[in-house]
């Protein structure tokens, strides 16, 4: 049996009239650079992860399924192979949601500049200060059950800020804390800040479509994940029942139980470096002020 595999498989590739040679080999490499690129880009640590795991197990199923033709176990073969092709179609429909963020991505004017630059040129202790004001306020927002959306925008070139009220001003606890205050016109909107400015309040966000999403998400939740769906935007929420915080990104939501942690992340996504590791820790006392479940 194994010799027969080993047979076919050898025949397979006589038949494909293959010829190595070092031309072939660089090139070889440089699909294995792409595709690891657009790996470590798009896919990794992301949902989509997964999937790609088990779009390379469908090809193994294909290819295990050929082999099971060729040595006449036609049934079990054909079953395989119609499980695979149903499955593959299937794709179009499960990475909907990705295939889109990615077009989006390639329509942004300057994408091949955010495609290969990873350097942060902001001032690293002017973002430090809008995380602290960030946190302020999300101690506050948490433990008066005041619901907050932030959206934290690099590009405005592809946001809804403009639908909102254009404030341009600093970031500051105490402009956030008046914009979601309830009897405010402003609090029902999402807050979009780019850099250490708020660019706008009241903004309108478009919501997600996905069905799986749990019916207890209100409407903040679904416009930070819709925004985080259609732009490279990440969006922090503050549920007005729960006081719960959570920070969408790519799609995705994940709540938090600790200020540290919130901290830590909105440091990596907003790009702040530090090296002396007494900025490291957190300067804010944790008094249980987001409500665990």
């Amino acid at each position: 049996m194994i010799s027969e595999i080993s047979t076919y498989v050898q025949s397979l590739i006589a038949s494909m009239e293959l010829s190595f040679n070092w031309t072939n080999m660089v090139e070889i490499f440089v699909i294995f650079l792409i595709l690891w690129f657009f790996y470590k880009k798009f896919i990794k640590n992301t949902q989509s992860e997964k999937f790609v795991k088990g779009a390379f197990f469908l090809i193994f199923l294909w290819i295990f399924s050929e082999i099971l033709i060729r040595f006449d176990l036609r049934i079990l073969g054909v079953f395989l192979k119609a499980i695979v092709t149903v499955v593959s179609l299937s794709l179009i429909v499960i990475f909907q949601p990705e295939l889109r963020r990615f077009l989006g991505f390639l329509g942004q004017v300057d994408f091949i500049n955010k495609l290969f630059d990873n350097s942060n040129k902001k001032n690293d202790d002017k973002r430090i200060d809008v995380i602290k004001e960030i946190i302020e306020s999300v101690k506050y927002f948490s433990k008066s059950h005041t619901g907050a959306l932030i959206v934290f925008q690099s590009d405005l070139s592809n946001t809804y800020y403009d639908v909102g009220t254009v404030l341009n001003a600093d970031v500051s606890t105490e402009l956030l804390l008046t914009i979601f205050h309830p009897n405010t016109p402003l609090h029902d909107g999402a807050v979009v800040i780019n850099g250490d400015k708020i660019i706008s309040a009241g903004v309108l966000l478009p919501l997600t479509e996905d069905p799986k999403l749990s019916w207890k998400y209100g409407t903040r939740h679904r416009a930070a994940i819709g925004m985080t769906e259609v732009s490279d935007a990440a969006c922090l929420v503050v549920s007005e029942e729960t006081g719960d915080v959570s920070i969408s990104l790519d799609g995705t939501l994940k709540k938090y139980d600790d200020l540290v942690t919130l901290k830590a992340d909105l440091e990596s996504i907003l790009g702040v470096k530090t090296t002396d590791e007494k900025t490291k820790r957190t300067v804010f006392n944790i008094n249980n002020f987001i409500k665990k479940k």
